[in-house]
């Protein structure tokens, strides 16, 4: 029996013995390993683009902060972070190092959901409410706003418009144009027939649109789209029409 319990405690101190030799082993590997090579992995490139990986290589070099060569222990690589990020095109970034020597860099684009032309500016407002300069090789398909969208709160209901049209399958492919008119109202030009709708007050904008849901359907489906040059829905409970 006590032969039993030595053997057993020698066991076990040496696998500690030799846990212990692994991990100090590992570690000082990777303290005193060279970075070999740099990898950008930009994840939602498939549906949008506005970087190439050469463009993040160039950025990080730029700023003096390529891995490659250095000690992997001597790399910030939340600095690296935060100097892609800087590039408001960019939503987020995560840079690691591996125990092969290389360090990996992932991001992820913003998301336009709306282009602004307006006051001399051209710029798109992202999925967060943001807004975003236009990409020089890259455009987005989202519904463009012209006119008098200069101030923020003109701005920020522009923004929850523009996300409700995305998150919607038939208004997203309907709703091409937003001008916004120097008394605050809104008129849409639709992709699908001749008219101009004027939808009035923004604030209203989902009882407004069921509304011309419902006349496209019970009214436009019969009549045909290029029936009326105006659409207009700022009166209650009316769509008024001009042939």
């Amino acid at each position: 029996m006590l032969k039993k319990t030595f053997l057993i405690s020698v066991s076990a101190l040496l696998l500690v013995y030799l846990s212990f030799t692994a991990l100090y082993t590992n570690s000082y590997a990777k303290k005193n390993s060279i970075c070999k090579e740099l990898q950008v992995n930009i994840v939602d490139a498939n549906e949008r683009q506005y970087l190439m990986e050469s463009d993040i290589i160039n950025t990080i070099t730029k700023a003096g902060l390529s891995p490659v060569g250095k000690e992997l222990a001597s790399v910030n690589t939340s600095e690296i972070e935060k100097i892609i990020t800087e590039s408001r095109l960019v939503k987020r970034a995560e840079c690691f190092k591996t125990v092969d020597g290389t360090v990996r860099v992932k991001l992820f684009h913003r998301t336009p959901v709306l282009r602004v032309f307006s006051m001399g500016e051209s710029y798109y407002i992202d999925n967060l409410g943001e807004k975003m300069p236009v990409p020089e090789n890259f455009a987005a398909y989202v519904p463009v706003a012209t006119g008098y969208v200069g101030d923020e709160s003109t701005s920020n209901q522009l923004y929850e418009f523009a996300l409700f049209l995305q998150q919607d399958k038939f208004w997203n492919s309907q709703i091409k144009q937003i001008y916004v008119a120097q008394n605050g109202d809104i008129e849409l030009i639709p992709a699908v027939g001749s008219h101009r709708i004027v939808l009035g007050k923004i604030d209203n904008y989902k009882e407004n649109l069921e509304k011309l849901r419902l006349f496209y359907d019970k009214g436009l489906s019969k009549v045909g789209w290029n029936k009326y040059s105006v659409i207009n829905l700022k009166f209650k409970n009316q769509v008024v029409c001009t042939k």
